[in-house]
């Protein structure tokens, strides 16, 4: 990682003056008001991360059966006047999906849109992240498990990791607003590693974000035997003795600015280490639910609507691709159904709730 270099970020390409009317709000039953959907874009992978698609089988979905960028387009323009400012494209791996660029001007044009951020495990992101920036992609999520070739090769089945720290590069130098890398700790296979992603944060400027490893889809049997919560890392950040002059004794972390939740109302919870060029954020679906500040809906490749990502409960959404009033309707039948909160809750038990969700993380991106 030595070889990566700070680059400023640049204005948006998307245009702050577009105004959204907010004439529809997307409201839930809760109160809960929706301005953000995660669109995934292909199911289709070239990483086999355990806990994203566990076995070593993949049943995809059929190309016919996928949203084409037309219909995209089409349902990002009803949400948008309906309150949806930010859009998250995933996978899938969405770079598998050719002229993605393409996508990316379509979507920014799209009045009221004001972000549209990609997550992806960058092994193809390199080479296309100056084309991507300039169509107007302006924020990057890279998953990145370890930094340890062998063990993100075990972990992801396949992958290399030279490929992604090239993406990283690539990224600085793109000059995208935000920079993230996901981790997801899983307990005896790298959670010794939290250190070195901690010293990331001291030199780049991006955001790392350790994410709980959670019960879903198929690999909810043998789940407690990789979760661990997120609580400890606070404390492990202030024990290690080369951060001794950055932070307080383990019993005081007052040198840690609290940099508070993210600014579109996800669910990090952001901290800064002091003098740190970076920051890194704790998102805890399982041990301390944030579903009060939801504010996401989730369309599936293949054009269902999920409003929550752990419930099985979708809608779809392809038979009313061209009726604004119906994909409305829709859309609002299933903000009405969504629950006030998941049920992955760590009990006593460590048991996983018995309300799980039948698609993989990698057919619903995440």
């Amino acid at each position: 990682m030595s070889m990566l270099k700070f680059h400023p970020s640049v204005q948006s390409q998307n245009a702050e003056s577009k105004v959204n009317p907010l004439s529809d709000p997307l409201v839930d039953s809760f109160g809960r008001v929706h301005n953000y959907v995660r669109l995934s874009i292909t199911d289709r992978c070239n990483l086999g991360c355990q806990y994203c698609r566990p076995g070593n089988r993949a049943e995809y979905t059929s190309q016919t059966d996928l949203l084409t960028f037309d219909d995209m387009v089409a349902i990002v323009n009803v949400l948008a006047e309906m309150g949806v400012t930010k859009v998250r494209i995933t996978g899938g791996e969405p770079l598998l999906r050719p002229r993605l660029e393409e996508l990316v001007a379509r979507l920014g044009a799209v009045s009221g849109i004001r972000r549209i951020g990609l997550t992806t495990n960058g092994l193809l992101l390199a080479s296309k992240a100056r084309e991507l920036r300039r169509a107007g992609l302006t924020d990057v999520n890279i998953s990145l498990d370890s930094l340890l070739p062998e063990r993100y090769a075990q972990i992801t089945r396949g992958g290399d990791l030279g490929r992604v720290l090239d993406a990283i590069e690539a990224c600085f130098e793109a000059g995208f607003e935000t920079l993230k890398l996901n981790v997801v700790l899983m307990q005896g296979v790298n959670d010794d590693e939290i250190e070195s992603f901690l010293r990331l944060t001291l030199n780049y400027p991006l955001q790392i974000r350790f994410i709980e490893y959670m019960p879903v889809g198929m690999q909810q049997e043998g789940w407690n035997a990789k979760y661990m919560p997120l609580e400890g890392i606070l404390a492990q950040c202030a024990k290690r003795e080369w951060n001794a002059r950055l932070v307080e004794p383990a019993d005081s972390l007052s040198n840690l600015s609290f940099c508070g939740a993210a600014d579109d109302a996800g669910p990090a919870k952001y901290y800064r280490i002091s003098g740190a060029a970076g920051e890194f954020g704790l998102i805890n679906p399982v041990s301390e639910h944030f579903c009060m500040a939801c504010n996401r809906l989730r369309i599936t490749a293949n054009g269902y609507v999920k409003p929550c990502l752990y419930w099985n409960d979708e809608w779809d959404l392809k038979p009313f691709i061209g009726n604004d009033e119906r994909l409305r309707q829709v859309i609002r039948q299933s903000l009405e159904a969504k629950p006030q909160r998941h049920e992955m809750i760590v009990q006593p038990s460590h048991k996983p709730s018995q309300h799980v969700m039948l698609r993989q993380m990698s057919q619903i991106g995440g």
